[in-house]
């Protein structure tokens, strides 16, 4: 069914910024402010965006704890000729945030949906880890279990491609240490903050990276990138700002 079909109805995903408001793109204002009615993973966070938009729309709240039923409703709204706006609080929804269940439901009942690129924090580090970026494999955040994330670390180290993770700021030394201790001198990037004020960058090997971290004061949202068994290349230990 195309939208023309719908009277016009339909879903769009778009993407937000990951920390500086500035990085929304012309076609996901234009979105916004042709929504009848904006979804958003949390709506108090959104209408931050929103605001400094200058865009006044209904929220209604979606995230992974009423994805299934909120999804039907939305998938409803749109059958009637509504357009419908799906946001997550940074990035492309469905990447680790709501948003998938949304898609499979749209494919299931013929819903037209559009989706607006937009920034990226796994695209985001892996480019500016320094290490191979023609294959990549991305994990989502590690597991909380310490022997589940060991597991997917050890696997990170074997691969013959980079690696992308997202870590909690406070588990993130943990994890470099499980790295030190099977795999020294293995090559990673910590990135944190991306795109925000304070934007920092470790790279180097685990324990130049480890040595380069403060232990005390790790802050902010964390991307892990791990280099690969084969075709990674020697960083240069360094801890840069943004810009640097």
């Amino acid at each position: 069914m195309t939208a023309e079909e719908n009277n016009g109805g339909r879903i769009v995903f778009i993407a937000t910024p990951i920390g500086n408001m500035g990085d929304i793109t012309l076609r996901s204002i234009e979105a916004l402010q042709e929504a009848d009615l904006i979804a958003c993973e949390d709506t108090r966070r959104s209408s931050k965006l929103l605001n400094r938009l200058e865009i006044k729309k209904p929220l209604i709240s979606f995230h992974e704890h009423n994805e299934k039923r909120r999804g039907r409703h939305l998938i409803d709204e749109v059958q009637t000729g509504k357009v419908i706006a799906c946001l997550t609080d940074a990035g492309m929804p469905g990447i680790s945030d709501p948003g998938y269940r949304l898609v499979q439901d749209c494919l299931a009942c013929d819903v037209p949906f559009e989706i607006l690129p937009g920034p990226s924090a796994v695209l985001m580090a892996l480019l500016g880890s320094g290490l191979p970026t023609d294959s990549f494999y991305f994990g989502g955040f590690l597991p909380h279990k310490k022997g589940k994330r060991q597991g997917e670390l050890e696997e990170a180290v074997l691969r013959s491609c980079s690696s992308v993770y997202f870590e909690s700021p406070h588990r993130i030394v943990a994890s470099l240490e499980m790295v030190k201790s099977f795999a020294p001198g293995h090559p990673l990037c910590v990135a944190r903050e991306l795109s925000k004020k304070f934007e920092t960058w470790y790279r180097g090997s685990v324990e130049e990276v480890l040595a380069l971290v403060d232990k005390g004061k790790v802050k902010g949202e964390i991307t892990l990138v791990i280099g690969g068994k084969q075709k990674t290349n020697k960083l240069n230990s360094k801890k840069t700002a943004l810009g640097a």
